[in-house]
């Protein structure tokens, strides 16, 4: 049933438990849970699991196979929505659990996972009813044929408008229908020139394969939702079906087909192999002509569309009127230039060069006019072109590709991708054309616009280009992808010499930084020295001295690397004189040279010096762990919090955050944040809370934290940290854990109701049978604070932990049920008389004047001797040893007024005691015996940092 479904998402995230219940579980276990749209009561155990539910109007019975009542007092004491009353009654040889509906209320049952459920829902809440199971099969279709000796018509007659593929396949016609049915072919037994007609059905569609001559023409016509295909006869032309190439300039075909509605894959009985039909709506559509490329061969078709392919990767997709055809790599392709126009080739100007994504010297000649003459030369030749081009997606681009290869090898990158883009905005397939990808990704490179350069490189129809391999290095480097930067460098190897000087030197630098990371250090020199030869600008040489000062550093000679660093440093280029700085601030902090505040200003003032790249972030990494080795901790996690997500896709983003993350662990987690103030923690916490992970640790943290708030009697505060894991981070079990916690922190603060809703609105089966029981007693403690003694005592029941005794105790204390009372205390104590070398404590002092107390007012002078027997050597040593005495020595002690008894009654407050055990508890089960950590100074409330500024571009 739905219901049952639906309520697997309760139990599901509780299934790892089910083992530990297992040993433990009740002949009779009654496990209750809820969820916003219903409650769930299973019957599991040996005996539970056998139940037998049954409705009987508005009241729905459980029968269960046992005399003894089972423990009801949850039901009870909080009916579940929906329900008004729920009893139990005695039958011969069971029980009956009695539930009464409430008006409108409803309930669904069944059995899973070895337990009988029952789920309960609130007026109108529940589910509609399942419909019954369609039994009717369906009608079949009808086929009929009409035969002549050279041709014969099948008529498909569909009761409604199906799609449909008609085609010949070698020596058989195919008829696919994107419907699932079954055919009637008692009507087509007499074919004609066909000799047989066999059809299967798949999960959907429906196919008839027809054997027929190949010399018979195929033809399809439609009326209504009928469908009749005529094999022989005389030819008729089909038109309706067009093939191009994908706009968006990937490897890929797109068919315009009206009414295509689904592609299915076949597999020829007889041949054996696979192919796809593409079927479509009325009318009649079809290809006329066969079509062929290396991975697919479209057959002419009377209707729809027909594909063979020798791959196993070829993706079909039919989607409203196009039908699209392409594989994970792309299809090997004609490029689009070839069915351009002939374009007339000026001899001076820039030419093509033999690899799509090359740059070469040559194109950046200005000739002896200089740059000005020769610009407004192929401007106005790139002008004559696209003006005669008008709309015409087919004319020539050569002049204008000229201007576009001049301008990306004279660095001027902007203008290259306005001409690119305006040859694909003419002619959308040209963005598979090699050449203008591999231009326009290296433009973008040259203005920093990584990410839409490695699209532009990502083409299939750069796929196996060196030069585009080189290209992906030098991106790779950039992104900090170091074994990427270097397979895409080794691939494009042989072309690099090509490249003008300036971009060889940047391409040896990057391909040497990227060795470095990777551990190659000789190649590192080699790659360097290669950098170094080159005339590049000094920009370009002072990056390269900048990998070079790393090299010295891992070789271990830091007086040189500093030395580098510090010329670098005074470059008048930030983007590359802040990595230096960055350099020098971190050896001399390491060396001692520099003192960490001075280290820290340098390093605030770096922090905003370069913004927007992996710079900025190395910055933000350094003054974050040195804010943090000073005790700096509201600083530390400001300034790594201070990147934000505007950087995320940066290298050493994920590092970044990782810091932050680890940095919040240890403060909260590890102890790093115990040496601060109670107050101040939580401040901290707050200010920086969405750093909180999620699952059993972030629980640990809040629970640490919230330890430390009890202990100097924080409780509001403590109550509304987990107050918000529990309503808004957690879910099943460990959601009611820390609901108890929270319920016993509202219990110290005397706010029994909001106790009861944390302990109610935290339910959910297969619990711990130990938290089951921790949750009983604060459950029944809360109820006796707002005076329901009898139901406190219904939920306590038969629980027997020293928990419930000691409720069971107070509640019968404040019922003046003396006897009762004095008995429970009694228990409680146990044998903790035998040791008399140990001082009770104030909450063992409570609990024996609270038994004397009781029984001296239900005359108990046997237990009374006892007692004053027992305890006599602890009665000196006690801080309440007056009291004491005049409890033990009860109405009949001598000069013992019954006055002083009631006075010691009154002044034994249990409700201390079980504070300070709490208390304890709390410390035990968070790790509060650890020494805390001292932080290096008193922590300040710093301000909110300021809007990050918009990041630079990268120079």
């Amino acid at each position: 049933m739905a219901a049952a479904a639906a309520s697997a998402v309760v139990l599901s995230p509780l299934a790892p438990l089910a083992e530990e219940m297992g040993a433990a579980v009740d002949p009779i276990d009654i496990r209750v849970g809820a969820n916003p749209r219903f409650t769930r009561v299973e019957f599991a155990g040996v005996i539970g699991a056998r139940s037998q539910v049954r409705r009987e109007g508005q009241t729905v019975i459980v029968r269960i196979g046992a005399t003894a009542a089972p423990d009801i007092s949850r039901l009870r004491v909080d009916p579940p929505k929906g329900v008004e009353s729920v009893e139990t009654r005695s039958v011969p040889g069971a029980t009956e659990l009695v539930l009464t509906l409430a008006e409108g209320a409803d309930a669904r049952t069944g059995s899973a996972d070895g337990a009988v459920w029952l789920n309960l829902y609130a007026p109108g809440k529940a589910p509609p009813a399942e419909a019954g199971a369609q039994t009717a099969a369906a009608a079949a279709i009808p086929v009929t044929a009409t035969a002549t000796a050279d041709k014969v018509s099948l008529n498909f007659a569909w009761t409604q408008p199906v799609g449909a593929a008609v085609f010949r396949r070698g020596a058989a016609v195919w008829v696919v229908f994107d419907t699932v049915a079954r055919l009637d072919m008692t009507g087509a037994r007499t074919l004609g020139p066909a000799t047989d007609a066999r059809w299967a059905a798949g999960a959907d569609y429906t196919a008839v394969r027809i054997a027929a001559p190949e010399g018979l023409p195929v033809s399809v016509v439609s009326a209504g939702s009928s469908w009749t295909v005529v094999i022989g006869g005389q030819p008729v032309a089909t038109t309706g079906v067009e093939v191009t190439r994908a706009d968006s300039g990937d490897l890929a075909l797109v068919v315009r087909m009206a009414g295509a509605t689904r592609a299915v894959w076949l597999t020829d009985p007889l041949v054996g192999d696979r192919f796809a039909a593409v079927t479509a709506l009325a009318p009649g559509k079809g290809l006329s002509q066969r079509r062929q490329s290396v991975d697919l061969t479209l057959l002419p078709t009377a209707h729809g569309l027909a594909i063979e392919t020798p791959t196993d990767d070829l993706r079909v997709a039919a989607d409203g009127d196009l039908v699209s055809l392409t594989r994970p790599g792309g299809l090997i392709l004609s490029p689009p230039s070839v069915l351009l126009g002939a374009a007339e080739v000026s001899t001076g100007a820039p030419q093509k060069a033999r690899f799509a994504a090359l740059i070469l010297p040559e194109w950046s000649d200005t000739g002896p006019g200089g740059f000005g003459p020769r610009m407004r030369e192929l401007q106005d030749r790139a002008a004559e072109e696209a003006q005669a081009a008008g709309d015409n997606p087919r004319a020539p681009i050569e002049a204008r590709l000229a201007l576009a290869r001049f301008l990306v090898a004279s660095g001027l990158g902007y203008e290259a991708i306005g001409i690119l883009n305006a040859i694909i905005d003419q002619a959308p397939n040209m963005a598979g054309e090699a050449e203008v990808r591999g231009l326009r990704g290296a433009a973008r490179t040259s203005i920093g616009r990584i990410e839409e350069a490695q699209a532009d490189f990502a083409a299939g129809a750069l796929a196996g280009d060196p030069s585009a391999r080189v290209w992906q290095g030098y991106i790779a480097a950039q992104q900090g992808d170091w074994a990427e930067a270097r397979r895409g460098f080794i691939a494009g190897a042989s072309v690099i010499d090509s490249f003008p000087e300036a971009w060889r030197a940047r391409f040896g630098a990057a391909h040497a930084l990227a060795a470095l990371e990777t551990g190659d250090l000789e190649a590192t020199k080699s790659l360097l020295a290669y950098s170094f030869s080159q005339p590049a600008s000094a920009a370009d040489q002072l990056t390269a001295r900048l990998v070079q000062a790393r090299l010295f550093e891992l070789q271990g000679e830091g007086d040189r690397a500093l030395a580098v660093y510090k010329a670098v440093a005074r470059a008048p280029l930030d983007g590359i004189s802040t990595p230096a700085k960055l350099a020098v601030v971190r050896m001399e902090l390491a060396r001692g040279t520099l003192k960490p505040d001075a280290a820290a200003d340098q390093l605030e003032s770096l922090r905003w010096r370069w913004r927007g790249d992996a710079t900025e972030l190395a910055v933000i990494r350094q003054l974050g762990s040195l804010y943090l080795s000073q005790g700096l901790y509201r600083e530390a996690l400001t300034a790594l919090r201070g990147a934000g997500t505007r950087m995320a896709d940066l290298p050493g983003a994920t590092d970044l955050q990782m810091d932050l993350s680890n940095a919040f662990r240890s403060l909260f987690l590890e102890g790093g944040a115990d040496g601060l103030q109670p107050i101040q923690a939580l401040g901290l916490f707050y200010d920086f809370r969405e750093l909180t992970p999620v699952g059993a640790d972030g629980d640990e943290m809040v629970r640490r934290l919230a330890r430390r708030l009890v202990n100097v009697d924080l409780l509001d505060q403590a109550a509304e940290l987990l107050k918000h894991q529990v309503d808004n981070r957690l879910e099943g079990v460990a959601k009611a854990q820390v609901a108890t916690d929270l319920a016993t922190v509202y219990l110290m603060d005397r706010q029994a109701e909001k106790a009861l809703q944390a302990i109610w609105s935290s339910r959910t089966t297969l619990l711990p049978n130990t938290l089951n029981a921790e949750r009983r007693a604060l459950e029944a403690r809360a109820l006796m604070d707002l005076g329901r003694f009898d139901h406190a005592l219904e939920v306590l029941d038969r629980d027997a932990t020293p928990a419930a005794q000691a409720v069971r105790a107070e509640v019968f204390w404040k019922q003046e049920n003396w006897a009762a009372a004095a008995a429970a205390y009694d228990k409680s104590l146990g044998e903790r008389w035998k040791d008399s070398s140990v001082p009770l404590t104030p909450g063992e002092e409570s609990l024996l004047i609270r038994a004397g107390v009781g029984y001296s007012l239900v005359d108990d002078q046997g237990a009374l001797a006892r007692l004053s027997r027992d305890y006599a050597p602890l009665v000196p040593g006690a801080r309440s040893a007056g009291a004491l005495r005049i409890a033990l020595a009860g109405p009949n002690g001598g000069d013992v007024d019954p006055a002083d008894i009631g006075t010691a009654a009154g002044g034994a407050d249990t409700f201390s005691g079980w504070v300070t055990a709490m208390k304890a508890q709390f410390r035990q089960q968070t790790g509060g015996t650890r020494t805390a950590a001292t932080p290096a100074r008193p922590q300040t409330q710093a301000p909110a940092p300021a809007a990050a500024a918009r990041p630079a571009a990268a120079a």
